[in-house]
């Protein structure tokens, strides 16, 4: 099992300037990780997204360590300026070397005429735009892919509608085990369902407790019905994490299962005992 860590598990550090996401590849060497993905790049001021990325690709070559896909976010029901955005988005994934590139799909319960619409109504319009970006990623040699995430295109069963209604190859789902939780969804399930359409995989796990009592403070966000979330070190949280993974690599898997730390614990030492983690789930599942 290829063990990859994702830029934003750093996030800590990112954000108290302490180290940026090119910095942070070198650490991630250090830590033993077999590859890395990066989210949105942050740009140092006067360097263009493209230069940076080419920064990033040579320090990354560098320390041997492969760039293992380019997550953004988006909220494709805006249109085709979105759309647009992100083929721009995918120019930069080319430019990192990276073979692939997560989107999302939508964010949050998208409004309607006076009211909410379903996903039912929007599905065709995601659909279209998903297929529209995906057709310019094969030209550039990158898969394209939506996660789990963002509340309104979350849980399983709608993931794997939108796979099928784009229908094609280059196409697929970033399988996050920890997000369907989010949607108030069991991730051993979930994870079951998307097996056939899964590009590339997020090993997360969190602290859950019922909605039905007080709320637990700092930390905890709510997920769709309520219920409490707080990001763990994986192992030590309630996703069943090592289910899912076991699932997923007998299932033919050989891609990255990339670490996203998002716990209160220092980063650093979430996502150490994160990898160690996956590494003795990887040596028992063989």
């Amino acid at each position: 099992m290829k063990i990859g860590v994702s830029s934003y598990s750093f996030q800590q550090m990112i954000s108290s300037g302490e180290q940026t996401q090119k910095s942070i590849i070198k650490i991630a060497k250090e830590m033993g990780f077999d590859g890395i993905e990066f989210t949105d790049l942050n740009c140092p001021d006067g360097v263009s997204e493209e230069d940076y990325a080419r920064e990033i690709r040579e320090e990354c070559e560098k320390y041997s360590l492969p760039v293992a896909a380019y997550t953004i976010g988006a909220d494709l029901l805006k249109g085709e300026e979105e759309i647009k955005r992100v083929c721009k988005k995918l120019n930069v994934a080319a430019i990192l070397g990276a073979p692939a590139l997560r989107h999302d799909a939508a964010w949050g319960m998208p409004k309607g005429v006076g009211s909410y619409e379903g996903f039912e109504n929007v599905l065709p319009r995601l659909a279209s735009s998903c297929r529209q970006i995906t057709e310019h990623a094969r030209s550039l040699g990158i898969v394209t892919m939506t996660e789990n995430h963002g509340f309104f295109c979350q849980e399983s069963a709608r993931i794997e509608r939108l796979v099928n209604a784009v229908d094609d190859p280059n196409f697929g789902a970033l399988c996050d085990v920890g997000n369907f939780n989010c949607a108030d969804e069991n991730s051993a399930e979930a994870v079951g369902r998307l097996l056939p359409y899964i590009k590339h995989v997020h090993a997360k796990d969190f602290h859950i407790k019922s909605g039905n009592g007080p709320d637990p403070g700092e930390g905890f966000f709510k997920s769709r019905s309520g219920n409490y979330l707080r990001g763990a070190i994986i192992g030590h949280g309630d996703v069943p994490v090592y289910q899912c993974l076991k699932n997923i690599v007998s299932s033919g898997y050989n891609g990255f299962v990339s670490v996203e730390f998002e716990g209160m614990e220092n980063c650093l030492t979430g996502i150490r005992i994160g990898l160690e983690n996956l590494r003795k789930y990887g040596e028992s599942i063989k």
